[in-house]
């Protein structure tokens, strides 16, 4: 579906739960959420009516997210159901990768297409520390069993955070060189837990050119990112802006939190609630909300944080 600047909104991501076995430090609050009732966020066959309607509206693309997705129970069913929706064409998941050794073959059974792994740390002490919970070794298993069932081009979403990760960048890139992985380097956002982080933590993607110059421009985006790549390397490397470089323009996506709300914009605060909401009503939302999808989201930094009014878990990844 066209919107009013003529953009193609072909994308949708939706949140499947709040809830995360991690506290990331930009993410959550150290002290987690409170898990909400049942009645208050989306039942499984809302969430399938809603992609039957994104889809009815031209929607193709497909993005499982949180919080973390794998805690959601059903979550390999709820793949399931969705891939076997006509008309999406390809289904994706962000996960933090601890709990995907158990269940990457049953995922890639599903239908599950593609898979993106956050990981900003190959330390596993700075591991610990961003996560407050994690083990390292959990998300390499899960990388591991992503391969082992299938999955190829596994995406590694790194955000950049000055005087934390900006050492290890040379060292993320360097795992692309034998194998068919897409590093992708995100500017840290000034959104929900985000804000609190210091100017120092924000970087540009600048400095991953600077520091491995090797990096050759592919002259071509995978969405947002762009692309770059070391000389006979078999993977790929990604460059994501959102601070430094407004892509407004190229936006084609639309949001559904784990609570029902359409989210036209990630850093605007206007939520539409579709839940509870019949096919056909969700249907008429969704075309309304991407007519009406804001042109821009407004300037963007340090000193003028996100309105997205949530932190990240209770958005969607």
């Amino acid at each position: 579906m066209i919107d009013h600047c003529g953009r193609d909104i072909n994308y949708m991501r939706i949140s499947v739960t709040e809830l995360c076995n991690l506290r990331c430090k930009y993410c959550m609050p150290e002290e987690g959420i409170c898990k909400r009732s049942h009645d208050e966020m989306m039942t499984a066959e809302e969430t399938i009516d809603a992609v039957r309607a994104a889809v009815s509206l031209g929607i193709s693309k497909i993005r499982i997210t949180g919080g973390e997705p794998l805690v959601k129970r059903g979550i390999v069913q709820l793949c399931k159901q969705i891939a076997g929706i006509d008309g999406v064409r390809e289904l994706c998941m962000t996960t933090n990768g601890t709990l995907l050794a158990d269940c990457a073959r049953d995922l890639k059974e599903a239908g599950l297409d593609r898979i993106n792994i956050s990981l900003d740390t190959l330390n596993p002490q700075k591991f610990r520390d961003i996560t407050r919970l994690g083990d390292l070794q959990d998300v390499f298993d899960g990388i591991e069993a992503a391969f082992a069932a299938g999955f190829d081009a596994i995406k590694l979403n790194v955000v950049l955070m000055g005087g934390f990760n900006d050492d290890e960048i040379a060292d993320f890139v360097a795992l692309t060189k034998d194998r068919p992985l897409e590093v992708r380097f995100i500017e840290l956002m000034p959104i929900g837990g985000g804000i609190d982080f210091d100017k120092g933590k924000f970087i540009s993607c600048k400095r991953v050119l600077e520091a491995v110059p090797e990096l050759v421009s592919l002259d071509l985006a995978d969405g947002v990112a762009a692309m770059y790549q070391l000389p006979g390397a078999k993977g790929r490397v990604g460059l994501i802006r959102p601070i430094s470089c407004e892509f407004c323009g190229d936006c084609n996506k639309i949001r559904l939190t784990a609570d029902g709300m359409l989210k036209p914009c990630l850093h605007s605060d206007v939520e539409i609630s579709i839940r509870g909401k019949s096919q056909a009503e969700m249907q008429e939302i969704m075309r309304q909300a991407i007519l009406d999808k804001p042109q821009m989201r407004g300037m963007l930094d340090a000193d003028n944080p996100s309105h997205a009014g949530r932190d990240m878990n209770r958005i969607g990844g």
